[in-house]
């Protein structure tokens, strides 16, 4: 396999290797010893702390308070919304008993479940939480002055999926997910919407990743819902990612666990409900959407370490005087922004600019003895572009300057690149000759139908990815490119993660 010189697959060679290069040389994951799960190590672990911070604040200034449920369900909590237990059942893990004992396997000391410590009901580790938060709502509702009940959780999600890839879809994974509890379908399509918009303006403004909001077809949609909300972002390799999905339940919920309330009028009425979550997959969408051959690309905002400050010296006399000047660089930046001073011995200055490209640090600022002279550093953008020089004088309106900057050419590049490839036709035919030629975004009318849909994704690989909020007015007069039926919708078709 053809490599970079940083060991990294070219993306024009093989996008999914070049994926997993990156994630590997930025120190974002490790493989864990159970198959389809992963070690989130420290660098990556910061970018979702990133995310979290940000979103928590978003989800707080809407009204919404954290708590938290039990990560185990009662197997029969499942059971009473079908159509939502059809949806998770081939992705649930069960816990049967609560105790091992010893027992010899092939002359070798091992461990078996203790038949005596069988459950007297399976438990489900938790695939959502809908069913457990609902059994919940049922004691916390009880007249409309309870409403709305706007609950948000971050938690760890269990689904055995039996194909994984480190971020994007793996057995475990880290989410938050909103559970909300309004009075009338009018105030919880509301916030399904809202929470969709919160969603959409993080991506834009902390991740630079521009998305299409739409509506998913009845066989995208989340199990259990009326309808499913969804932002569609594209990556580099014109496919699709599910970047946040927000969901109005109806009374589904309300009604398979008996969650009323008393109203104005003195009548009991069921409740109406919304769900919505975004998971660490956006981790892999921000990696796919910005980075390149050299290594890891990060938004500002999102990296752990914003600018770095590389010290160069010849001798112990030069060393302790640009050391000393870094120090202060470092200390007057340090209130504004995550900076990291690499005074590491036993490297030379090469390999770390190496290093803090392949991690993606946005800003990179090189200190040197003629630097020092002139009271300045000497910056390099990872994003590319010439060196310049800054002076210490203004260096922090600088820095930050730089760095919006840098946001603003992630966003643009993405917004272009989405542009570029969203193509509008007309037939089947041409459907089929452009996504073999190009991926990209697909703009089609398009005729509700189900089993159309699926025989689509079977011949071609592409998914109906949503119908756009914007621009449902020009399927009037428009046939079906798959059909010739009238169409319903303006539907985006893509390949997708």
């Amino acid at each position: 396999m053809e490599r970079t010189p940083l060991g990294i697959t070219p993306r024009a060679k093989d996008y999914s290797q070049w994926y997993l290069d990156v994630l590997q040389a930025a120190e974002l994951f490790d493989y864990s010893p159970v198959k389809g799960c992963m070690v989130i190590r420290p660098h990556g672990y910061a970018i979702w702390e990133a995310m979290q911070r940000d979103l928590d604040r978003r989800f707080k200034e809407t009204g919404h308070q954290n708590a938290y449920f039990p990560l185990f369900i009662p197997q029969s909590f499942l059971s009473r919304e079908a159509e939502h237990v059809e949806g998770f059942a081939k992705e649930c893990a069960l816990v049967t008993h609560h105790r091992l004992r010893t027992c010899e396997v092939d002359g070798k000391r091992g461990v078996e479940p203790d038949p005596e410590s069988m459950l007297e009901e399976p438990l489900v580790v938790r695939p959502t939480s809908e069913t457990i938060i609902w059994h919940m709502y049922r004691s916390w509702i009880d007249s409309h002055r309870d409403l709305p009940l706007l609950i948000n959780q971050w938690a760890n999600i269990v689904r055995w999926e039996m194909k994984t890839r480190p971020f994007l879809r793996t057995t475990e994974f880290l989410w938050q997910e909103g559970h909300t509890a309004h009075a009338t379908a009018e105030e919880a399509v509301e916030e399904t919407r809202r929470m969709l918009g919160v969603y959409a303006s993080f991506a834009s403004d902390m991740l630079a990743l521009p998305t299409i909001p739409g509506v998913k077809s009845a066989s995208e949609r989340f199990a259990g819902a009326v309808d499913t909300y969804t932002i569609e972002a594209m990556m580099q390799n014109g496919w699709a990612l599910q970047a946040g999905t927000s969901h109005f339940l109806g009374q589904n919920f309300a009604r398979a666990f008996d969650v009323t309330f008393q109203d104005t009028d003195g009548q009991r009425k069921l409740v109406w409900a919304t769900s919505w979550g975004v998971s660490t997959r956006l981790v892999g969408a921000v990696v796919m959407a910005h980075s390149d051959d050299v290594g890891l690309v990060l938004p500002p905002a999102l990296a752990p370490i914003q600018v770095v400050i590389v010290p160069i010296w010849k001798g112990d006399d030069e060393r302790s005087r640009i050391l000393s000047y870094a120090a202060g660089v470092r200390d007057a930046l340090a209130p504004r922004f995550r900076v990291r001073l690499d005074d590491r011995e036993g490297f030379k200055p090469g390999a770390k600019y190496f290093e803090w490209e392949r991690k993606g640090v946005p800003l990179r600022l090189e200190v040197g003895p003629r630097d020092m002279e002139k009271g300045s550093v000497f910056a390099a953008r990872r994003t590319g572009g010439p060196k310049a020089p800054m002076a210490l004088d203004g260096l922090e309106e600088a820095v930050a300057g730089a760095l919006d900057e840098i946001r603003a050419g992630l966003y643009e590049a993405a917004v272009r690149r989405m542009a570029e490839r969203t193509h509008r036709v007309a037939t089947f035919s041409e459907f089929v000759a452009r996504l073999e030629a190009e991926a990209g975004f697909f703009l089609v009318p398009w005729h509700d139908d189900h089993a159309e849909e699926a025989a689509v994704k079977e011949e071609t690989r592409a998914t109906l990815r949503a119908y756009p909020l914007e621009g449902q007015e020009e399927a009037r007069g428009r046939t079906c490119f798959r059909t010739g039926r009238p169409a319903t919708h303006m539907a985006i078709f893509a390949r997708a993660y």
